[in-house]
């Protein structure tokens, strides 16, 4: 059966990587390339000179294709941009910010772009500038992600019901049963995160791996609107913002308690208590650090069956 997705990127499955900060290195998109899907490279943990690494060592593990992932306000964006196109990197996916600027370039030097949205105004404003394909992400996606709350099965046929081009939804999707059920409401492949943070080949710390294993319904929220929504575990710097809400802190006094370096200390370094914790809602159904190969097997073999099963009904 033909698909849009997997033609766009010439993929055997319709599963895309997600491209996390501190997560996504070489390591896991060359093996989810490998592996059928579309690696992506999370360049929001980068300097530029890092970024040229990764994705040198990626193509050194892969001949197929892989993408890097650029949110356009992170402070190197701009340098990033440069170095996909030197790099020749096939296919960019952009977000946390405004596609209109630098879609068109990376248009013009044959890369394929696809922005990240959570709401109708934004995939809108996104076709307009130009862009192949567009991530439609719900607000229980980990990290960070757009201040409307609303839900990636009611965001997808949203979505779907106004726009033609190539839609990925995100958020909450793990199995090859919620996969289906994206694509039976409109998306055309979907996009992975949290299940890959607790890959073997994430670059996620073993104790943040084994504490999103422990995680329960609720374990996570959607915090910090005021500067750039996140979702995160609740540990004790969780806390720490709670109470600076009770005592009513300006923008300022947040971005402080934030500081630099915060997500970097949870997920990469392994600080479990004054670290930031970036999960999505779907931790609570993950018990198990697989291999990508392994992950991307499980869902595509629960996605035919359950398929097989809902055509017989």
């Amino acid at each position: 059966m033909k698909n849009k997705i997997k033609d766009l990127f010439n993929i055997k499955y319709p599963i895309i990587q997600g491209g996390m900060v501190w997560c996504s290195g070489w390591r896991l998109a060359s093996a989810v390339t490998n592996s059928g899907g579309l690696g992506l490279i999370g360049s929001g943990s980068m300097k530029p000179e890092v970024l040229i690494h990764h994705i040198r060592q990626c193509r050194e593990n892969t001949n197929l294709n892989f993408g890097v992932n650029i949110p356009l306000l992170f402070p190197y964006a701009s340098e990033h941009i440069d170095i996909v196109i030197k790099e020749k990197v096939p296919i960019v996916f952009t977000s946390a910010g405004n596609p209109s600027i630098w879609t068109e370039k990376l248009k013009k030097n044959n890369i394929k772009v696809v922005h990240v949205v959570s709401n109708l105004q934004y995939a809108l404003k996104a076709i307009e500038a130009g862009v192949d394909a567009i991530v439609c992400e719900g607000f229980e996606a980990g990290g960070h992600n757009g201040r409307d709350e609303t839900t990636t099965f009611c965001l997808v046929p949203l979505v779907r019901k106004h726009v033609q081009i190539p839609l990925i939804a995100a958020g909450g999707i793990s199995s090859g049963k919620s996969m289906l059920a994206a694509m039976v409401l409109g998306a055309d492949a979907v996009q992975i995160g949290s299940r890959f943070v607790v890959s073997k080949e994430s670059s996620a710390h073993i104790n943040f791996k084994n504490k999103i294993l422990s995680l329960k319904d609720g374990d996570t929220v959607l915090t910090l609107k005021e500067l750039t929504p996140v979702r995160m575990i609740k540990n004790d710097f969780f806390s720490k913002v709670q109470k600076a809400y009770e005592d009513k802190y300006s923008v300022h006094q947040l971005k402080l308690l934030l500081g630099k370096g915060r997500a970097k200390k949870g997920m990469f370094n392994g600080n479990l208590i004054e670290g930031e914790l970036e999960i999505g809602q779907v931790a609570s159904l993950l018990d198990s650090i697989d291999s990508a190969a392994e992950i991307i097997n499980k869902i595509i073999s629960e996605f035919n069956f359950e398929k097989s099963r809902v055509d017989n009904i």
